[in-house]
């Protein structure tokens, strides 16, 4: 079995929403285990919060599978709205966006009023964002009261060894045949989130494929150039 084999076998596999599984490691464990506890949590709130593309979004989508929840953004959540959920919903995933610890664009009354429609029905939210909500700018106490009592968990940035898990598992999930010296080289490059990883991992499949080309460290040596270029451009 190579190194690489071994990587990608590290960690256990757990169903997520589509085709993807969700690698559990030290970065997201305590996350996991709150997603796992459900519905047995202690508010009708939890808060999953950390860096973009720390898998935050992925593991929401685990749990939307398990309870039905409805996605919203905390930004579409208008004041005045008597029924911000679907009839006959009761669970929701809330997104806010947040920017130098302050809410972006988001109605604090409203998102307040669908807090407590949850809580009425029985119901749950769980609120992603990229930072606590006991650090967020508040205006309005009652919604401040709400979120901070409610657990919320950390999700860090993936370690080496879970990017390279998933660079494995999504090359396996291709069908590509790709070797360790192509996983080391690109770890020891490329940027450090998932969305980075399915980027590249497609680029690369997309670059193979009209080259007809194995996929190769030179190949990756290109690819990874072309990212670094598009973001020069984007700057």
């Amino acid at each position: 079995m190579t190194d690489s084999q071994q990587l990608a076998l590290e960690f256990p596999h757990r169903p997520a929403h589509g085709r993807e599984d969700f690698l559990v490691s030290p970065n997201n464990e305590e996350a996991v285990a709150w997603i796992d506890r459900w519905p047995d949590w202690p508010a009708p709130a939890l808060a999953v919060y950390g860096p973009a593309g720390c898998g935050k979004t992925h593991l929401a989508q685990v749990w939307r599978a398990r309870s039905g929840a409805e996605v919203l953004q905390a930004a579409g959540i208008a004041a005045g709205d008597a029924r911000p959920l679907p009839e006959g919903a009761a669970s929701c995933i809330v997104d806010v966006k947040t920017g130098d610890g302050a809410p972006d664009g988001i109605d604090e009354a409203a998102l307040l009023h669908l807090y407590n429609l949850v809580a009425e029905a029985d119901g749950h939210m769980l609120i992603t964002s990229r930072e606590a909500p006991a650090r967020w700018n508040l205006d309005l106490p009652d919604l401040a009261s709400r979120l901070t009592a409610a657990p919320a968990v950390a999700i860090g940035p993936p370690d080496d060894a879970l990017i390279g898990a998933v660079l494995v598992k999504l090359f396996h999930d291709r069908q590509l045949r790709v070797g360790e010296d192509v996983i080391t080289f690109l770890l020891a490059r490329m940027e450090r989130s998932f969305a980075a990883v399915r980027a590249i991992v497609a680029a690369l499949d997309r670059s193979a494929l009209a080259a007809h080309r194995n996929i190769t460290v030179p190949l990756a040596r290109d690819v990874l150039r072309q990212f670094e270029q598009q973001g020069e451009r984007e700057e």
